[in-house]
C-alpha cells in the first residue's frame, strides 16, 4: 500500500515540477523511478529497491505480465485522450508532410537505426531491427508540453503533434511484427503469417475504432447516457474497444482508440469538453504511474550495459542523422523552411509507447534465452531518457538560434464570435493576420468556422486556453461579447499569455454615457457599445479603408463617424498592411502619410471626405 501510495504522490510531484520549470514532466518521472529502482539498491541495507514492480517475475506489485497489461490499458487511454485533441483544420497546409512522416521517416527511421545498431553495437539483425522499430515512435506525452511552452508557426506545431499522435500504433505494429519475425523464425511460413496480421491489425483497428465511435457519439447526442455517467462510460467504452479489437488481432488495439480519439473529436458533441478535461486528468495520473514503473523496473545491472561509447555513438546517429534525414526528405517541396525542418528534426523525443513495449518485449525474449535481448529495455530507455533530455533542456534556445521562436506574436484572439466579431476576424485573417475566436456558444463557433476562421468552443473563465497550441502566436487579444464583466474577466484572465502587445474590449453603455470613465483598454471608440456595434454590422456588413494624407485628416474623419452613428472607425493600416487598433480614446492614435482608415458601416461620402481635405490645407 505505501509502494502504490508512494507512485502516485511522487508522480504528482514530478508533474507539478515539470509544470513549475516549464519541461516534459516524463524527465523527472524517470529519474525518480531510476532512483527508487535500480539506483536505489547501491545504498539500500539489503541492495533491493525501494519500488520493485517484478520482483523474480512472480511477485512484487505487478507480478508476471500483469504490468504490461496495466501498460497496455493505460496507454489505450492517453492515445484515446490524443486522438481527441487533433482537429482537421490544423493540417489544411502540412497534411502531406504528416502522413509522409508515419510513412517515408518511419522508414528511414527502422531501416537507419537497424544498420547503426547492427554495426555499432555488433546486435544480431533481429535485435537491432527490433530497437530501431521500438524507437520509431515519439509520443504525445513528451511533444505537448515541448509545445506549449515554445510560441511557434502553427504549421510546426501542428505536424509535431500529429505526428507524435499518429506515429504511437504504426510503431507499435511494427514492433510486433518484428517480435513475432524473432519468436516465430524466418522463411516464407513468416511472410505470408506477418502479412496476415498485419492486414487483421489495419482491418479490425480501423473497424473497430470507426464504428465505435460514431455509436458513442450518437448515444452522447441522443442523451442515452446521464450526464453524471458519460467521463466513465465513455472510459469503459475506450478500454472494451481496445481489448476487443486487441483479442481479434494483437496490437490492433493502438490503432483503434486513436481513430475513435480522431473521429469523435472532429465531430461536433455536446460534452466534448467535459470528456477532454476527464481523460487529460486521468492521463496525467496514468502517464505519472507508468514511468516511475517502467524505469523503477529497470535493473542496475542492465543499465550498466549500455554505459559504454557505443551507446553514445548509437544515440547520437538516430538522434542527429537518422531523424534528419526521415524530416528532411518528408517534407520536400512542402510549405516548410529549411530552419522549421531542422527544428522539427530537433525535436524527435520518444515516449511511453517505446517504454512500455520494450519493457515487455525485452522480458519476454530474455524467457526465450534470445541473443541481446537483455540491451533491448537499457537501449531504449536510454534513447527516450536522452532524447527527452536533450529537447526539454535546448528545445526553446534552439528555437530562437535557428530563428522559428515567435518573438513578435502578431496573433490575435478574439473573445466572442458574434456577426461583428467574425466580420472583424474576417478582415484580418484577408490581411495576413493569425487570429482565433473564442466562444463558448456552439452556434456562433460553427458560423465562424463556416468563414474559415480558426475558432475554439470554450469557456473563458477556465484556464485551457492557456495551455492550447493553436495560440502560441497570439499577442493581442480583444474581448467583443455584450457582457462586459466577461470581457473584464477574459482580459484578467489572459492578458500575460495573450496581451504581450494590447488587450481591449468594447466599452459599456454605463461608459459610453460617461466619457470621463473612459478605460484604457476601450476599443474602436469612446461613444459605441456592442449594441451600437452588433446595429451596424446588421445594417452595413462591410469593412471599408480610405486613405490618409495627414493626422489632421485622419482627426477630422473619426469627428465625422462621431456625428455618424452609422460609421465606426477600427483599425490604421501602413502602406506595408501593418494593422493597429485604435482605441477609444482614438485622437492618440498616430498616423502617417498613405496610411488608410479602416471602418465599417457606411462608407464616407466623399464630399465630406473632400471637405476635410480642403479644411486640412487651408489650415496648413
Amino acid at each position: 500500500m505505501v509502494e502504490l501510495a508512494g507512485i502516485i504522490i511522487l508522480g504528482i510531484m514530478a508533474q507539478w515540477f515539470a509544470w513549475r520549470f516549464k519541461i516534459p514532466a516524463i524527465l523527472p518521472l524517470i529519474l525518480i523511478g531510476l532512483l527508487v529502482g535500480p539506483i536505489a539498491t547501491l545504498f539500500t541495507e539489503d541492495n533491493t529497491k525501494l519500488i520493485e514492480p517484478i520482483w523474480n517475475g512472480e511477485s512484487g506489485l505487478f507480478p508476471g505480465e500483469s504490468l504490461f497489461y496495466f501498460v497496455s490499458l493505460a496507454i489505450s487511454i492517453i492515445l484515446f485522450e490524443g486522438g481527441l485533441t487533433l482537429r482537421r483544420g490544423e493540417i489544411l497546409n502540412v497534411g502531406p508532410v504528416i502522413v509522409k512522416l508515419i510513412t517515408v521517416a518511419v522508414a528511414i527511421t527502422f531501416v537507419g537505426a537497424g544498420i547503426a545498431a547492427h554495426f555499432i553495437l555488433g546486435l544480431s539483425w533481429q535485435i537491432s531491427l527490433l530497437f530501431s522499430a521500438l524507437i520509431i515512435v515519439t509520443g504525445p506525452t513528451v511533444i505537448s508540453p515541448i509545445l506549449r511552452n515554445i510560441p511557434l508557426k502553427k504549421d510546426v506545431s501542428a505536424i509535431l503533434k500529429w505526428e507524435g499522435i499518429l506515429i504511437d500504433p504504426i510503431g507499435a505494429l511494427i514492433s510486433v511484427l518484428v517480435f513475432e519475425f524473432i519468436m516465430a523464425g524466418q522463411g516464407e511460413a513468416y511472410t505470408r503469417t506477418a502479412l496476415i496480421e498485419f492486414g487483421k491489425i489495419v482491418l479490425f483497428g480501423f473497424t473497430f475504432g470507426f464504428t465505435f465511435a460514431h455509436a458513442l457519439a450518437f448515444a452522447i447526442k441522443k442523451k442515452v447516457i446521464p450526464h453524471y455517467l458519460l467521463n466513465v462510460f465513455t472510459l469503459a467504452t475506450v478500454l472494451g474497444v481496445f481489448v476487443l479489437a486487441d483479442h481479434f488481432a494483437h496490437e490492433s488495439g493502438l490503432l483503434a482508440v486513436v481513430v475513435m480519439g480522431i473521429i469523435m473529436g472532429n465531430t461536433n458533441l455536446p460534452n466534448l469538453k467535459e470528456l477532454l478535461y476527464f481523460k487529460e486528468s486521468l492521463s496525467v495520473l496514468l502517464i505519472s504511474i507508468l514511468f516511475i514503473l517502467l524505469a523503477a523496473n529497470i535493473n542496475f545491472e542492465d543499465l550498466m550495459l549500455v554505459y559504454n561509447w557505443e551507446t553514445l555513438i548509437l544515440f547520437v546517429v538516430v538522434v542527429f542523422v537518422v531523424r534528419p534525414l526521415g524530416v528532411f526528405l518528408s517534407s520536400i517541396k512542402s510549405p516548410l523552411k529549411t530552419n522549421e525542418k531542422i527544428f522539427v528534426s530537433w525535436v524527435g523525443p520518444r515516449g511511453i509507447v517505446a517504454a512500455g513495449i520494450a519493457s515487455l518485449f525485452g522480458l519476454r525474449l530474455m524467457g526465450q534465452n534470445i541473443p541481446n535481448a537483455e540491451l533491448i529495455t537499457p537501449l531504449v530507455f536510454t534513447v527516450v531518457l536522452g532524447t527527452v533530455l536533450l529537447n526539454a533542456t535546448t528545445a526553446r534556445p534552439f528555437a530562437k538560434l535557428i530563428g522559428v521562436y515567435l518573438t513578435d506574436s502578431k496573433g490575435i484572439l478574439i473573445v466572442g464570435s458574434s456577426s461583428f466579431s467574425r466580420l472583424i476576424a474576417k478582415y484580418l485573417i484577408d490581411n495576413n493576420r493569425h487570429v482565433v475566436i473564442v466562444d463558448n456558444n456552439k452556434s456562433n463557433i460553427e458560423n465562424a468556422k463556416k468563414m474559415g476562421i480558426d475558432a475554439i468552443n470554450s469557456n473563458i473563465y477556465s484556464e485551457d486556453l492557456i495551455d492550447n497550441i493553436e495560440l502560441s502566436d497570439v499577442g493581442y487579444m480583444m474581448a467583443l461579447t455584450g457582457n462586459t464583466s466577461v470581457n473584464k474577466k477574459a482580459i484578467e484572465n489572459f492578458a500575460k499569455n495573450f496581451g504581450e502587445h494590447g488587450t481591449f474590449r468594447v466599452i459599456s453603455s454605463e461608459e459610453m454615457e460617461n466619457p470621463e470613465e473612459n478605460p484604457k483598454e476601450g476599443l474602436f471608440s469612446h461613444t459605441d457599445d456592442y449594441i451600437k456595434l452588433v446595429n451596424l454590422t446588421r445594417r452595413y456588413p462591410k469593412i471599408h479603408e480610405i486613405e490618409l494624407n495627414s493626422k489632421e485628416h485622419y482627426d477630422g474623419l473619426v469627428e465625422i463617424s462621431k456625428g455618424n452613428s452609422d460609421i465606426i472607425p477600427l483599425f490604421i493600416k501602413d502602406n506595408e498592411g501593418n494593422l493597429e487598433i485604435i482605441p477609444s480614446d482614438s485622437t492618440s492614435v498616430e498616423v502617417a502619410e498613405d496610411d488608410k482608415l479602416v471602418y465599417l458601416g457606411k462608407e464616407f461620402e466623399k464630399e465630406n471626405s473632400d471637405e476635410v481635405l480642403k479644411e486640412n490645407t487651408l489650415k496648413a
